[in-house]
């Protein structure tokens, strides 16, 4: 068993999460800037949907009672919506007033008080679906539509918004990348709905604004002034003569 020694970062979300350690991946991308700071946990769930994400979400996140024993989820990333989009009947389609209420749900599931699973020290950012392409998109048996879409990137917006959650516009990014034009997504999507290596960078890029702005205090880089340490000392700081010591381990988050 591995010990409790550094706080995590935990992804939850559907494909476009669970492939983010691909090769140029968000997830990827984000452990590599947290690399002996914060451990990444991905617990992307390729086709979910928000409302198979509620009863998965109270397994995977501690109750209040088990915090003290487990690393604490110092950043949230909720990334839902381009299965919710799915149209009707398709198993995955979630209706887009009950996609807000779920995304909400979750939300509220770790900032509010009186939840079994309130975690006042985790920070959340909500991250839009992408474009689709439905140009590349040859999935009949799966369909998806571009405006459809937009529609349900647009509800992450009003559900960041109405729950004080920064939210990573990553429709948008992508789309004005591509100049605005659906097929031109090809570069940042590889098969018209999950994302090729640029199409995550901008979403990691998306994240770490926000947490540069909104929550500074997680910021990894050696640009942020001091917020964060690695938990072990850099070799070059360790005591020769006497190094137990200076080898224990210490919080990744500086006191501000």
């Amino acid at each position: 068993m591995v010990a409790n020694v550094q706080d995590v970062v935990m992804l939850v979300g559907d494909s476009l999460t669970q492939r983010g350690w691909e090769k140029g991946g968000f997830a990827q991308l984000l452990a590599e800037a947290y690399v002996r700071k914060l451990d990444v946990i991905n617990r992307g769930l390729g086709g979910y949907q928000t409302d198979w994400a509620i009863p998965i979400f109270e397994q995977i996140f501690a109750k209040q009672h088990e915090q003290h024993h487990v690393p604490q989820v110092k950043l949230l990333t909720i990334w839902y919506g381009a299965n919710d989009a799915a149209p009707a009947p398709s198993p995955q389609h979630v209706p887009i007033d009950r996609y807000k209420t779920n995304l909400s749900h979750i939300i509220q599931m770790v900032k509010s008080p009186t939840s079994a699973y309130y975690s006042p020290e985790t920070r959340i950012i909500l991250i839009t679906p992408p474009p689709v392409n439905t140009k590349q998109w040859d999935r009949p048996d799966s369909p998806r539509v571009f405006e459809t879409t937009r529609a349900y990137a647009g509800a992450v917006k009003d559900v960041g918004e109405k729950e004080n959650v920064p939210v990573a516009d990553v429709w948008t990014k992508i789309f004005d990348a591509a100049g605005r034009s659906e097929e031109a997504c090809e570069k940042y999507l590889n098969d018209g709905l999950h994302l090729t290596s640029d199409g995550y960078n901008i979403v990691f890029q998306a994240i770490m604004d926000i947490v540069e702005r909104v929550y500074p205090e997680l910021d990894p880089t050696w640009e942020a002034h001091g917020r964060m340490q690695t938990v072990f000392v850099p070799w070059d700081q360790v005591d020769v003569q006497n190094p137990r010591p200076s080898l224990m381990k210490r919080k990744a988050q500086l006191e501000s």
